[in-house]
C-alpha cells in the first residue's frame, strides 16, 4: 500500500502515485529491492553492480537551465543551454504522469558537511540502486531538521525518454534545472552521476552569493592540521592523490571554502575504477570488495560473480560509489581549515609541462580559468595525436555563473590565507603520448608530498622560458632530470616546437576571458606560441 500523500509531501513536487513509496531505506533494504526488481547484481565481495548502457557517462549536451526571472541575469548563458519555463512545466507534468504508477524510492539528505552552509536535498528515484547512490553520496544528519522547501529536489526517471519534438530537448536524455523552483528533472539515462553533478551545479549557483567559494576538487589534511586541495579533470589523479594513507581525506571531488575553512559537499566518493590497482591505490581498491559499494559498468562474470576491473568493454568510465568512511583515514566531520597548499592537476599528453611548478596568484587565476588537461590519441574516434581539453575552473559543465566569479574568489582566498599554489603534471615525460612515458606515480607522490611538507619552500627554482613557470631544481626522492621536462626529451628541438604549439593553444583558449580579467592575469600565461 502506498504511503498517504498528505503525510509524505510528494504532492508538493507534483507527484501522486498508486504504488508504494519507500522512504529513507537502509543499504540492505535497497540491495533487496534492487535485486527483486532486476536492476543490478551482487559481485563477489558484496558490491552492487549496475549497467547504465547505453549511457555510461554524463550527457553535457542534454543539460538545461530554465530561463526565468529570479536567476536569468546571473547565469553564464554562453556555457548553459536555456529552456523556457513552459517547456519545463510541460515536461515536469509528463514525468510525474510517467511515475504515477511506479514504485518510488525517496531520500532526504544534505549537500554540505558544514551545517552553516549545507543545502537540503530530496532525491526521488525510479530505481532502488539510484537511491542507494544518493545514500552513499550525500550527507546524513539524523539530528538536523529537514525542510525540502529550502533545498533542491531531484526527480530521476531513467525509463522516461523525452521526445525532442514535443519536449524541447536535444535527445531522449534531459537534465533540467529550475533555479526558481529549486527543482531538477533527470530522465532518459541511468547514469547515476547526473544526480550528483546536478546538485553540484546547484551549489555552484547558491554558495557564491553567500560568500563561499565552491570547488571541483579533492581535499585532505596532514598530521599538522594543514589542509590541501587538489583541482583536476577526470584522469589527472585527483582521487588517487588525495587518498594518501599519511593524510586524512576530507573528500574526493566537491568542496566549499568559507570564512571558516574547507568543507566537503558530499558524504561519499565516486571514483573511476578502470584498471584500478591494489598495489598503487589500495584504499580505493578495497572499496570495490565491500557491501554497500555501487560499481557502475564494471564487467562481472555472471556465473562466478568475479569482476574484472581491467575490462573496458562497456566503458572506460567505470565508477565506484561508496561512503566516505570506507576510506580508513577519512575525516569524521568532512571539514578542514583554510588550505595551506592548492594543487592544480593536469595530465599533459603533449609531454611539455613540468611535473611540478609553483604559481603566483595571477598564474593561479590564469591556469584555473584555463582548466587544462589533454586527451590522448586513440581515446576517441579520429583522435590521432594529443588533443587539449580546456574546462574552465576544472569544471565548466557545472558552472551556472561566469567563471570570473569563481576566479576572483580563488585569488582573494589565496591572498587572504597565503596559500601556496602548485601545478602538477601527471601526464607524459620525455615526449608526447606514444613517444614518452607516463610520469611515475611514485615520483608524483614524492613531489606532492614535498610541496605539502614544505620541502620545496627553500630550494632553488628556474623559470620555464615558454610557460613562465617556476620549476624546482631538486626535490626529495625524484631525479633532478625529471623536474625540467626539456631535459627528458632526446630531441630538444622537438620539445621546443611542441611547447610552443601547446602555448599557442593556451593563448587561443584564453581569448574569451581576456576582457574580464586584470592585465596581470592576462600576462600570466605562456610567453611563447
Amino acid at each position: 500500500m502506498a504511503l498517504l500523500l498528505q503525510e509524505n509531501g510528494l504532492e508538493t513536487h507534483g507527484l501522486r502515485t498508486t504504488e508504494t513509496i519507500h522512504w529513507n531505506l537502509t543499504t540492505p533494504a535497497l540491495y533487496e529491492h534492487a535485486m527483486r526488481r532486476g536492476e543490478a547484481l551482487i559481485a563477489e565481495g558484496g558490491a552492487l553492480v549496475a549497467n547504465t548502457a547505453p549511457y555510461s557517462g554524463r550527457s553535457p549536451n542534454d543539460k538545461f537551465i530554465v530561463r526565468e526571472a529570479s536567476s536569468e541575469k546571473n547565469i553564464w548563458w554562453d556555457n548553459n543551454r536555456a529552456v523556457s519555463a513552459e517547456i519545463f512545466d510541460a515536461l515536469h507534468q509528463r514525468v510525474c504522469a510517467h511515475l504515477a504508477t511506479r514504485e518510488l524510492f525517496v531520500r532526504d539528505m544534505f549537500a554540505g558537511a558544514d551545517p552553516k552552509y549545507r543545502l537540503p536535498v530530496r532525491v526521488i528515484n525510479e530505481y532502488a540502486w539510484h537511491n542507494l547512490f544518493a545514500r552513499n553520496m550525500f550527507v546524513h544528519d539524523d539530528n538536523a531538521a529537514f525542510d525540502s522547501a529550502t533545498g533542491f529536489t531531484v526527480i530521476n526517471a531513467p525509463t522516461f525518454k523525452a521526445d525532442p519534438a514535443r519536449d524541447g530537448t536535444r535527445s531522449e536524455v534531459f537534465v533540467m534545472m529550475h533555479l526558481g523552483e529549486r527543482l531538477i528533472l533527470i530522465g532518459g539515462t541511468a547514469y547515476a552521476g547526473e544526480t550528483k553533478k546536478s546538485i553540484f551545479s546547484a551549489m555552484n549557483y547558491v554558495l557564491p552569493m553567500r560568500g563561499v567559494f565552491p570547488m571541483h576538487c579533492s581535499a585532505n589534511i596532514g598530521v599538522s592540521s594543514d589542509t590541501a586541495i587538489f583541482f583536476g579533470l577526470s584522469g589527472t589523479g585527483k582521487t588517487t592523490l588525495s587518498a594518501d594513507p599519511s593524510r586524512t581525506l576530507i573528500g574526493d571531488d566537491e568542496h566549499g571554502w568559507s570564512s571558516n575553512g574547507v568543507f566537503n559537499f558530499e558524504g561519499g566518493c565516486y571514483a573511476k575504477v578502470i584498471r584500478l590497482s591494489a598495489e598503487a591505490e589500495p584504499e580505493i581498491y578495497a572499496t570495490t570488495q565491500r557491501f554497500g559499494t555501487i560499481l557502475e559498468n564494471v564487467v562481472v562474470d555472471p556465473i562466478t560473480r568475479q569482476m574484472n576491473l581491467d575490462d573496458a568493454t562497456i566503458t572506460e568510465n567505470t565508477r565506484g560509489s561508496y561512503p566516505l568512511n570506507f576510506i580508513p583515514n577519512a575525516s569524521q566531520n568532512g571539514m578542514g581549515g583554510h588550505p595551506k597548499n592548492i594543487v592544480f592537476l593536469t595530465a599533459d599528453a603533449f609531454g611539455v609541462l613540468p611535473p611540478i611548478a609553483r604559481l603566483s596568484i595571477p598564474q593561479a587565476r590564469y591556469h584555473f580559468l584555463s582548466g587544462y588537461t589533454a586527451k590522448v590519441a586513440g581515446t576517441e574516434r579520429g583522435v590521432t595525436e594529443p588533443q587539449p581539453n580546456f574546462s574552465t575552473c576544472f569544471g565548466a559543465p557545472f558552472l551556472p555563473l561566469h567563471p570570473d566569479v569563481y576566479s576572483k574568489m580563488l585569488g582573494e582566498k589565496i591572498a587572504s590565507h597565503r596559500a601556496n599554489v602548485w601545478l602538477v603534471n601527471t601526464g607524459w615525460s620525455g615526449g608526447p603520448y606514444g613517444v614518452g612515458t607516463r610520469m611515475k606515480i611514485s615520483y608524483t607522490r614524492a613531489m606532492v608530498s614535498a610541496a605539502l611538507n614544505g620541502d620545496l619552500d627553500n630550494v632553488s627554482y628556474e623559470t620555464d622560458e615558454v610557460f613562465g613557470l617556476s620549476i624546482p631544481k631538486n626535490c626529495p626522492n625524484v631525479p633532478n632530470k625529471v623536474l625540467n621536462p626539456r631535459n627528458t626529451w632526446t630531441d630538444k628541438d622537438a620539445y621546443d616546437a611542441q611547447a610552443k604549439k601547446l602555448a599557442g593553444m593556451f593563448r587561443k583558449n584564453f581569448e574569451k576571458f581576456a576582457e574580464r580579467v586584470p592585465q596581470e592575469v592576462r600576462e600570466a600565461g605562456p610567453r611563447g606560441g
